[in-house]
């Protein structure tokens, strides 16, 4: 498999880490040695922390980046970026992604994750999903609140062709994003909690705009984690802890991670 040096201080989105090896995914083969090899795809490290001592990881090549009409269905590659899917779905007037704009990363993390904004996800209108080289129905899998349930490495996935652009919507989601903080920002650091919301639990805990050296909570959303300057991984741990304690021992919620965190 071949590899590339990426610098993680500049290609995530938080600005975190170091120059670290990592493997290309070229074919479905690639993808099944990654996997049995443990491997952690990366994707556009939109919601990812990665540690500088971070090893074993890789990212969809090119050869994934796609999207193409296939008559019934929207085939899009893995390594193809949301902007472009959003554009595509606007220029054709096809409906169900339209959030997709405000939220960064490439096909494969944002189907990994179940990504979507308030009550919308991309599983709505997800039709079957390439898993190591296997094309399985969407019903395959639990396709939960910010978890799919897939295990294995998405090569691509297909979308029902929803016929109608919704400008309402696309609109909404653009002005919940202008709420959004300007500095790095990995998004959302934890999930919201069944029957409540991450930001107020941390804003409860006086969480909100608290800051150890350069890492902090957002001034304007308090479960954004953002990027003061030259913040380190470890900073981040520590105040990613620090969060979950305090709102535990306040409230008794256990606080999940939406961030992944690569050790």
């Amino acid at each position: 498999m071949q590899t590339k040096i990426i610098d993680f201080s500049t290609y995530s989105s938080l600005k975190i880490g170091a120059p670290i090896e990592v493997n290309l995914i070229q074919t479905p083969q690639d993808s099944k040695l990654a996997l049995s090899q443990h491997m952690q795809v990366i994707g556009k490290a939109n919601n990812l922390l990665v540690s500088p001592k971070a090893t074993n990881l890789a990212l969809l090549d090119k050869t994934f980046s796609y999207i193409t009409d296939c008559g019934e269905y929207i085939e899009i590659g893995g390594a193809y970026p949301s902007g472009r899917i959003f554009s595509y779905f606007k220029s054709h007037n096809l409906g169900g992604l339209e959030f997709l704009q405000a939220l960064p990363g490439s096909l494969g993390g944002l189907v990994k994750m179940n990504a979507g904004m308030k009550q919308y996800e991309i599983k709505s209108i997800l039709h079957s999903i390439n898993v190591n080289g296997e094309w399985h129905d969407v019903s395959t899998f639990p396709m939960n609140y910010r978890d799919s349930g897939i295990t294995g490495i998405i090569l691509a996935a297909r979308f029902y062709k929803k016929i109608g652009f919704d400008t309402a919507l696309h609109t909404q989601c653009n002005a919940l994003r202008k709420h959004h903080p300007k500095e790095p920002s990995c998004g959302s650091c934890f999930k919201n909690p069944k029957g409540d919301y991450a930001g107020r639990l941390l804003e409860s805990a006086e969480l909100k705009g608290y800051r150890i050296n350069d890492i902090a909570f957002s001034e304007q959303h308090a479960n954004f984690l953002v990027n003061k300057g030259k913040a380190s991984f470890e900073d981040a741990i520590s105040l990613i802890e620090l969060a979950k304690k305090r709102v535990f021992e306040q409230s008794g919620i256990q606080l999940e991670c939406e961030v992944q965190i690569l050790h």
